[in-house]
């Protein structure tokens, strides 16, 4: 890193935890989940207005990326994972009609619209997948990410993870103008989720053992640096076979929830989880250009991408007919886009199938879709039933990244008994 470089990444790092930390707490006065605030910090920070926080700086992108991955963790970490496979099928359903019927309807909109058919294509693959950092962390925020409802977005969300790796590979092979084989998308589709398999079964027989070890050093902080070394382990691993690193860091969580050393791990990488998590979200937010969302072609075509986006993921909260419980929350819960869309944008701007407008208005549905979601769960979930204290004691570390999240005098205590 350049010596220059260094004092402009040490401001833009310093701006964004306060703003981050105050208009969380702005959103939670106004009864809205933190996120909220975090993405809003985002855009005040971002180009679009005061220009402090680049999101294309790699020092702010790197640190983002360790915010997910820390977050991902954390909520497999807090995730049974008898808890998604009691909610397998409805999660299966939700994620699979999430995928498809967004995708479907965005491509055909997009090409009554007049779009070329390869711009339609990237448009409707940007609607497929959940942003599962975003619903993860406002269903955290709420209280929700431990009932069958917040259960059962979590395995969408990851399965979208994994079809969307799926089509991914797949859009952007045609939009380099190479074939595209049955095998491949097979072997795509294997690999994201073989190495979910894998990583549980060998992790099961490694993880206690290990963390068994490392709980009986005497060096202060061993237990989290370790837990956090084997997030980021596995999230190395799914990249280097072609998988997302989100999903290593998530199945490394649900290898170290079933060991005795959970709470402490939980503890421990929270402070961590205080400093990256709201950098991930404040650099989403900053990706917003307010200036490119002026153009009446883009705002048409965007507010279209909008509805279906809305449409499509709240429909899939209905497909398990059989499950009793809300499915309008799970079907709101799944509408974030976030980064996931930004991704596939970028990709159709970097080869030329999306020239600046129309990914202007792919832009528009993440942005709408990313905040809209957060304030409709917020309401809605305060016509929920509250939890109880049993349900509360066994939340640990997530709560702790919740930001401005406050502590009970009694909690404190108990944590420091703890």
């Amino acid at each position: 890193m350049e010596t220059g470089h260094f004092p402009s990444v040490l401001a833009a790092l310093v701006a964004t935890l306060i703003a981050t930390k105050l208009f969380g707490e702005l959103a939670q006065r106004i009864r809205q989940p933190a996120v909220l605030g975090e993405l809003l910090a985002g855009i005040v920070l971002g180009g679009s207005l005061l220009g402090v926080l680049d999101p294309s700086d790699p020092v702010m992108h790197a640190l983002g990326e360790l915010g997910v991955l820390v977050l991902l963790f954390e909520i497999g970490l807090h995730t049974d994972l008898r808890s998604l496979v009691r909610v397998g099928g409805s999660a299966t359903a939700v994620g699979l009609v999430g995928v498809a019927l967004p995708f479907a309807l965005g491509d055909l909109a997009a090409r009554q619209l007049g779009l070329s058919p390869m711009a339609a294509l990237v448009a409707g693959a940007a609607l497929t997948a959940t942003s599962i950092g975003i619903s993860a962390r406002v269903l955290a925020d709420l209280g929700q990410l431990d009932r069958p409802e917040g259960q059962i977005v979590l395995g969408a969300a990851v399965l979208d993870d994994v079809v969307g790796l799926v089509i991914l590979s797949v859009v952007s092979t045609i939009a380099a103008g190479a074939g595209v084989s049955v095998g491949g998308i097979a072997v795509t589709a294997a690999v994201a989720v073989g190495f979910i398999a894998a990583a549980i079964l060998v992790g099961q027989l490694l993880a206690p053992p290990v963390f068994r070890w490392v709980d009986q050093l005497e060096q202060s902080g061993a237990l989290g640096v370790m837990a956090l070394a084997f997030a980021f382990l596995l999230a190395w691993v799914a990249w280097r076979i072609g998988s997302a690193m989100i999903i290593g860091a998530f199945a490394a969580g649900l290898v170290v929830h079933r060991t005795p050393q959970r709470h402490g791990i939980e503890r421990a990488t929270a402070s961590v989880g205080y400093l990256v998590v709201p950098i991930f979200f404040a650099v989403v937010g900053a990706q917003v250009d307010l200036r490119s969302l002026l153009d009446r072609q883009v705002l048409l075509v965007g507010g279209v991408l909008v509805i279906v986006a809305v449409v499509g993921k709240f429909a899939a909260g209905y497909a398990p007919v059989w499950f009793r419980g809300d499915k309008a929350l799970i079907g709101v819960a799944m509408i974030p886009r976030g980064e996931v869309g930004l991704i596939f944008a970028q990709m159709g701007l970097t080869e030329g199938v999306l020239d600046a407008g129309m990914f202007s208005a792919i832009t528009m549905m993440v942005v709408v879709t990313t905040f809209a979601a957060p304030i409709a769960l917020g309401r809605m979930a305060r016509r929920t039933t509250p939890r109880t204290e049993q349900e509360r004691a066994g939340d640990g570390g997530i709560d702790d990244l919740v930001a401005g999240a406050r502590a009970s005098p009694d909690d404190a205590r108990s944590g420091a008994d703890g």
